[in-house]
């Protein structure tokens, strides 16, 4: 192993200050491991951390990138669970073992260590085993997006079978969704404005999908789908005015789970729909390591296949980062093996 390696390293906020940079292979200390970095798999949060550090007190240099599949190559003193030669994938937050979140757990790739880079050191406790039945770029995708749905559907929320569960849109924490709920025996309706992209979900697993430019009330649509009851859980993924048709889509005693705010940050709905319909409204974002481990031993068992739409190699972030910004089906992955 050579003593340098390659790195993305944005020197100051916006794409164009995004370089590819030489620097040398960390050393890791008391309780930390080395990775040889095999795959990441990019987040529309990364876009946002380029643009401005999405509102974080952080300033650059920085290394962007949070989930990564990677090789343990070298571990420090105290290490007891991993070796050389382990396959690993990334937590989202360091220190975030279960219950509830601490107060000094950080997300990774911006404001802890990115994964954008040949090697990386982390805590033990920062990562877990990758899943044996996936490759590299696949399993790179289960840190935050395929997380995302599993808290959304398994740890937050009792998804039982016979439950309709409506998915807004086609990307990456969508998709994860569609699989999970239909391995736990809902049914499943993806609302998009895509038909080639609703036939791939269907394709999927989806038993029904509603383009919401043909369909402006597609809340109507699903109870129509449902016999008049509606959806027993919506996941919200584009936020702003679609809240309230989510709302509207919603069976008596049913749930929201709000993931994204593609839409705005803003979610814009009347409150009486949501006191008459006693109606849950959660917010979910990623979840720890305990989950994580539940996960991907979910996807060894239920064979579970993350969508990846295109894999580029390292030299080409910039062109998978605008494959990202055009909005892509699943997710989009950079590859370092």
């Amino acid at each position: 192993m050579t003593s340098s390696m390659q790195r993305w390293q944005l020197s100051a906020f916006g794409r164009n200050h995004l370089h590819r940079v030489e620097a040398p292979i960390p050393t890791p200390g008391h309780g930390e491991v080395l990775v040889r970095v095999h795959a990441v798999s990019l987040n529309y949060r990364d876009l946002l951390i380029l643009h401005d550090g999405m509102g974080m007190p952080v300033q650059p240099p920085l290394v962007p990138g949070s989930d990564m599949r990677g090789e343990v190559v070298a571990i420090g003193d105290g290490v007891a669970c991993l070796a050389p030669g382990d396959a690993v994938i990334s937590t989202f937050f360091t220190g975030w073992l279960d219950g509830v979140q601490p107060r000094h757990s950080k997300p990774l790739g911006v404001p802890g260590p990115g994964m954008l880079s040949e090697y990386v050191v982390l805590a033990e406790d920062a990562l877990v085993a990758a899943p044996r039945t996936l490759d590299a770029a696949q399993a790179s995708t289960l840190t935050c997006a395929g997380l995302t749905a599993w808290q959304a559907l398994a740890e937050a929320t009792v998804t039982r079978p016979g439950d309709t569960v409506v998915v807004i849109g086609t990307g990456g924490v969508a998709l994860f969704a569609v699989q999970i709920a239909r391995a736990q025996g809902a049914r499943v309706i993806v609302v998009s404005g895509s038909d080639d992209k609703l036939a791939r979900a269907q394709a999927l697993g989806a038993a029904h999908g509603i383009h919401r430019g043909r369909t402006p009330d597609w809340p109507a649509a699903v109870r129509e789908l449902t016999g008049g009851h509606g959806a027993d859980h919506v996941l919200e993924l584009a936020g702003g005015d679609n809240f309230g048709r989510s709302l509207a889509a919603l069976a008596q005693g049913g749930r929201i789970s709000v993931i994204g705010n593609l839409q705005g940050d803003e979610l814009r709905a009347n409150v009486y729909p949501v006191l008459h319909g006693r109606v849950t409204v959660q917010g979910i974002g990623v979840s720890h390591r305990r989950a994580l481990q539940d996960f991907v031993r979910a996807v060894d068992w239920l064979q579970l296949r993350p969508v990846v739409e295109r894999a580029y190699g390292f030299g080409e972030l910039p062109a998978a980062l605008d494959h990202l910004e055009r909005g892509a089906f699943g997710k989009v992955v950079v590859r370092l093996d």
